[in-house]
């Protein structure tokens, strides 16, 4: 039975990322030329190979159902673009290539979807995406599910562009109660973002030791789902717990946050701290990421500063966006606040700067591999996998594929480019403790034997089978 989710009436909450003014003309020039020197050092195709973290030798999967569209399709941005001579589109040109191309299984037929949109050939395109629509089930296996979220990602890109696109996706509600027990869910089920928070908080406990007073900036705390495990961990502690400040970022205008926001979320933590006897003060900055300043921070002399950076620096706007380099502006800012730890939990893939075509196929791998493993955890039919895949990671996947430019906010970057960006601003790597790595292998392996933990330069990256989903690393 056709079982097909439009996923447009399903994306949600998108936050809204804008550049600031444009600079004067002097300033202009100089920023230009930084943005030269950081495309130059951090250069995609010099990432030490950190994206195969776990010893297959490629970045990327590419069997022989992709080999011939990766061959030959061209990598243009936008699908505006003409082709050139020789392209994949020549291997699809008329109805009985076309034809051809509807008797593949829906991974090739994505792969040629994408080749002839990248070249700009809309109704050819269109004629795939209309019979991937009647083979593609949000509740079958994994590649089918997938290719359900992916296909309406490309039918998003055909339909729209520019502002239109990114005002079309974005949702002016705030999330429902079955979104944030969706991302809940995702982070048991799929125990990768579950124990990139978990090494993040293990470095964190290492941080208080001989410490009195600790501050804990977090610049995008969202529903403070990790300290309510922090705030646990603490009480558990032997001798009188430090006093833990908690400082929370937050846009008043987001439409991530439920009805009440940061008062909410303060509330709940110093009820729970309140009653585990941890002494616990919460303090609310209503503001963009972007334009937090230091002295917004109210930092104080006797406090070991701890910066906390949870699945946030992928949502800055970097080098490639603009040349205000917000990405990197954060890093420096929060560099010359002196803080004892600086901790970041990314996703390990790169949707930033690839071009479309090469950015569709990694982030097929990339998805390929999560729905995997929440099929390993949840049942075929179960709905909590079913509002996970649709209200957590569909939304991703389209805005990845679909968007370009300031609309794309899903901007992720492998492991070797968040250390560069680390080492770029100033700190210096602070390899996670044994004790953290061996509580998280006992854990991984409650769950299923094919998730993976590996040590790489100081970082911790947990994967399924061979690819490396989620990196987390200590700074100072």
């Amino acid at each position: 039975m056709f079982l097909y989710c439009p996923i447009h009436f399903l994306l949600k909450d998108y936050l809204e990322i804008q550049s600031p003014d444009t600079l004067d003309s002097d300033s202009d020039k100089m920023k230009l030329k930084l943005k030269e020197l950081e495309r130059a050092l951090l250069a995609d195709n010099d990432v030490d190979g950190d994206d195969d973290m776990f010893g297959t030798g490629l970045s990327m999967e590419v069997d022989g159902e992709w080999s011939d569209p990766i061959r030959m399709g061209s990598h243009h941005d936008s699908p505006k673009e003409s082709s050139s001579s020789g392209s994949y589109l020549d291997s699809v040109s008329g109805n009985k290539e076309v034809s051809h191309v509807s008797s593949q299984t829906p991974k090739q037929m994505l792969i040629a979807c994408a080749a002839i949109l990248s070249e700009g050939h809309i109704e050819k395109a269109s004629a795939i995406i209309n019979e991937l629509r009647q083979k593609v089930s949000i509740q079958g296996d994994p590649p089918q599910r997938i290719a359900a979220y992916m296909v309406e990602g490309l039918a998003a890109r055909m339909a729209a562009s520019g502002k239109s696109l990114y005002k079309a996706l974005r949702c002016k509600e705030p999330p429902s109660s079955d979104r944030l027990a969706a991302m809940q869910i995702l982070f048991e089920v799929c125990p990768c973002f579950k124990f990139g928070f978990m090494a993040a908080n293990g470095a964190i406990i290492e941080a208080f030791k001989g410490e009195k007073r600790v501050h804990i900036i977090d610049f995008d705390i969202s529903q403070g789902s990790q300290y309510i495990t922090l705030i646990q961990t603490i009480a558990k502690l032997p001798g009188k717990p430090p006093h833990l400040r908690l400082t929370g970022v937050d846009d008043p205008e987001s439409v991530q946050r439920l009805n009440g926001g940061l008062e909410i979320v303060g509330l709940r933590l110093e009820k729970l701290a309140e009653i585990l006897g941890v002494p616990f003060e919460f303090r609310a900055v209503p503001s963009r990421t972007s334009l937090v300043a230091p002295s917004m921070l109210d930092c104080k002399p006797g406090e070991a500063l701890i910066v906390n950076f949870a699945f946030l620096l992928h949502h800055m706007p970097d080098e490639s966006v603009s040349t205000i380099n917000q990405r990197d502006q954060l890093l420096r800012m929060v560099k010359s606040m002196n803080p004892k730890l600086v901790t970041v939990v990314e996703q390990d893939v790169n949707t930033n700067t690839s071009p479309f075509f090469p950015r569709f196929i990694e982030a097929y791998s990339y998805y390929s591999a999560v729905f995997d493993s929440l099929d390993a955890t949840l049942p075929r039919e179960s709905q909590d996998r079913m509002n996970v895949e649709r209200q957590c990671l569909a939304r991703d996947i389209v805005n990845i594929i679909a968007c370009e430019g300031e609309e794309r906010i899903e901007r992720y970057e492998v492991a070797g480019k968040w250390r560069a960006r680390m080492i770029m601003a100033g700190f210096k790597s602070r390899p996670m403790s044994s004790n953290v790595i061996d509580t998280i292998q006992k854990l991984i392996k409650e769950y299923c034997d094919r998730y993976k933990l590996k040590e790489d330069v100081g970082a911790l990256h947990f994967g399924w089978e061979d690819k490396s989903l989620i990196v987390a690393s200590a700074w100072s």
